[in-house]
């Protein structure tokens, strides 16, 4: 670590939002080894999304937040929630904002939108989808007990992001000063690949049969009822699934080489990590 970044790093406080989460965990992970001391903000911790009224005590005092809402980032409630914690958090003086967005949502817009509050030094994070979703998580459950992905996106390729390259991103956006401020950072994995090829992948990694059966968007959202979710929730996932899986994603972007200075994790390695610590070992 140079001198000027352990100075920009010491004594610095970050909260991270969703913590124990699938990007919240490597992001505290990333933080504490850049030597930052990170407040955890979770239900665990006293912070709830849906209780604005104890957000102060979690962000007294801290000098960055990173925020990653549970809802998809283009949900009206999370607009909401995102404008409100950034105002809040520029009111008691935290003023480093690095948000968690998806690269090609158009419904992620008004939601990065809303961070931008006066007073803020904010970074957007637009990540592809996360190679770790296919090992933890509802996907990875499916793949796990039935040996099949059922998903859209049949034939369309995109590059799959490792968790770790976005917490490392995000980490360093922190630590660098003014340098990524009022910058969106589009951060993807190194090559192409559609669901079936990934899911290839994984099963070779696995030494298990899986297969991959795409379906169009709105059978999907069939099956997502079945499931129990609410109506305007499948609604909002149907929309969502047609739009980011049209082709729109099937390109590369150079964040993580720009940030970190190195390539990104590819999903070959991933995968063989993953099934090493038994993501796809059936019950």
């Amino acid at each position: 670590m140079t001198a000027n970044r352990a100075m920009q790093t010491e004594d610095m406080t970050v909260v991270v939002t969703g913590a124990t989460g699938r990007t919240g965990r490597r992001v505290a992970e990333a933080a504490r080894a850049a030597g930052l001391t990170v407040r955890p903000a979770s239900r665990a911790h006293g912070f709830d999304w849906d209780s604005p009224a104890g957000w102060a005590d979690v962000l007294r005092g801290a000098d960055a937040v990173y925020l990653a809402h549970p809802a998809d980032v283009g949900a009206p409630a999370a607009t909401e929630a995102v404008g409100r914690l950034a105002r809040e958090a520029v009111a008691l003086g935290l003023r480093r904002l690095v948000l968690l967005s998806a690269r090609g949502e158009e419904q992620a817009k008004p939601t990065e939108e809303a961070l931008r509050v006066p007073g803020a030094r904010w970074t957007v994070v637009r990540a592809a989808w996360f190679a770790q979703n296919l090992s933890e998580g509802p996907l990875a459950e499916e793949l796990r007990q039935s040996g099949e992905l059922v998903f859209p996106g049949d034939g369309v390729p995109e590059p799959f992001v490792d968790v770790r390259d976005v917490a490392d991103v995000v980490v360093a956006a922190l630590t660098a000063g003014d340098r990524y401020v009022e910058q969106v950072l589009e951060v993807s994995g190194p090559r192409l690949l559609t669901f079936g090829e990934a899911v290839a992948e994984v099963a070779r990694a696995a030494g298990r049969e899986l297969a991959y059966r795409p379906v169009a968007a709105r059978a999907y959202g069939e099956r997502l009822a079945e499931f129990g979710l609410p109506p305007e929730e499948v609604a909002y996932l149907v929309d969502l699934f047609d739009s980011l899986l049209d082709g729109r994603n099937a390109h590369l972007s150079d964040g993580v080489r720009q940030v970190l200075g190195r390539e990104p994790r590819d999903f070959a390695a991933y995968a063989e990590e993953a099934a090493a610590a038994g993501a796809w070992m059936a019950d």
